[in-house]
């Protein structure tokens, strides 16, 4: 809850605190890059997922997953990558 509350009152997550979280009816964003979009850059779309995990507080767990934009949603992926609100995108199936 520590690191939720922390984004949403754009404050820094509390430093080597992982967590573990879930949407298992999955979800869309406006961005994978932005943490605080409301809606999809111009000419972009909205990040749709399906049921997933997410692990967020733990930087070193993140090298090696790709980030960016449009990611494949079907595999994990890093979400907001170079913001203090990197976190892991694991979709489950």
């Amino acid at each position: 809850m520590a690191w939720v509350m922390a984004w949403v009152g754009h404050r820094t997550p509390p430093p080597d605190t992982v967590g573990l979280m879930y949407m298992l009816a999955g979800g869309t964003d406006a961005s994978n890059v932005d943490p605080y979009a409301d809606r999809p850059s111009r000419g972009g779309s909205w990040v749709q997922t399906g049921p997933h995990l997410m692990v967020v507080g733990s930087p070193s767990l993140l090298a090696g997953y790709p980030s960016g934009p449009r990611p494949d949603t079907s595999r994990p992926y890093v979400m907001w990558a170079g913001t203090p609100y990197a976190h892991l995108m694991i979709p489950v199936r």
